[in-house]
């Protein structure tokens, strides 16, 4: 699976801002590869295994960026060209990061085997199509399915129809399917949640414009981090807008990092670096001279730093008790001294 031996997997989905440009598409996976991530990912659809070219009302694209189009007008822009992926993938095995791609119907589940693929992914608006997930399953590979829009029995269904058809391995990926996606509706404590419903790993498909949401959703458990990639979000490419360019994407896996060694295990007591600062810990002192058979009080004994006297919460013992001996202002105190 693509699941790091330990800590997050981060996915750079390239998506199509490769631009329909060969060079471009394996300058972008040399450049994720030196941002750090785990794994590259691509789409695999052509405008016909995707849609139709009609032009009628139910085709229009509706959105900011992308309107004023059909479906088949957007795809046929966004599409990766079949005939690269083979040289693609042969690029990541040579770099050592791992490659995957979406299937969107049958045909590119059977293409995608012909390469081998270690893990098949199903997005978000095919998480109702039931039948290809059970296709993608059948073939005993690890299966992602990202669940955005998808109501509880929705995510229920496509995770019962992967595990029946074969899928022993499955991440679920929270996901908001709207580009960009807002902070405010990410609802990432919905990972955790989703751990425990459907007992398997859960990740993070992250849509927002910034890197605040998915190192936060590493504290909540996530174990895949996927953010699309670009050289640059100039680029005239459908997907660039919303996309991280190289120093966003490397600050990405450096913050999951830090945070994945904060994250630790369940302790108290202090670690090993915090030895030393038990020295400055508040103990009782002599805040003023004392002479032999004086009276303990709040005027002459008090908690104050460093830790070298007895513990403060002995303060109610030694008040009203006699000094044993004289003792210096500064001097630490011992039972001895009672």
């Amino acid at each position: 699976m693509l699941k790091r031996d330990s800590g997050v997997t981060v996915v750079a989905e390239i998506s199509a801002n490769h631009a329909k440009d060969f060079k471009k598409a394996v300058s972008l996976i040399k450049k994720a590869k030196a941002c750090g991530v785990d794994a590259v990912k691509f789409q695999t659809y052509t405008p016909d295994t995707i849609t139709i070219d009609v032009r009628n009302k139910y085709f229009k694209v509706k959105h900011p960026v992308w309107g004023g189009q059909t479906l088949y007008d957007l795809y046929k822009k966004a599409y990766t060209p079949w005939s690269w992926f083979k040289r693609l993938k042969q690029v990541c095995d040579d770099l050592g990061i791992a490659f995957f791609s979406t299937a969107f119907d049958k045909t590119s589940v059977d293409f995608l085997e012909t390469l081998n693929v270690a893990v098949h992914k199903i997005s978000s608006f095919e998480l109702v199509d039931l039948p290809l997930i059970r296709y993608a399953a059948k073939t005993k590979k690890p299966l992602i399915i990202s669940t955005g829009m998808g109501t509880l029995s929705e995510i229920k269904e496509a995770v019962s129809t992967a595990r029946k058809a074969g899928a022993k391995d499955i991440i679920l990926l929270k996901c908001v399917s709207n580009y960009p996606a807002k902070p405010e509706n990410m609802n990432l404590k919905t990972i955790p949640y989703m751990k425990e419903v459907f007992d398997c790993p859960v990740g993070l498909s992250d849509h927002t414009l910034a890197n605040e949401v998915s190192v936060a959703s590493v504290a909540w458990g996530a174990c895949l981090v996927e953010k699309h990639f670009t050289l640059s979000r100039t680029d005239k490419t459908p997907d660039a807008f919303f996309s991280l360019e190289p120093d966003e994407l490397k600050q990405l896996v450096c913050s999951i990092r830090v945070v994945e060694k904060a994250m630790g295990k369940v302790h108290f007591g202090g670690s090993a670096d915090e030895k030393k600062s038990r020295a400055f810990r508040r103990s009782l002192f002599a805040v003023r001279d004392i002479r032999k058979g004086e009276i303990f009080s709040e005027e002459n004994i008090r908690s104050i730093r460093p830790s070298n006297g007895l513990a403060p919460k002995y303060l109610k013992d030694l008040i009203g008790k006699k000094a044993k001996k004289s003792m210096k202002k500064g001097t630490p105190l011992r039972w001895s001294h009672i």
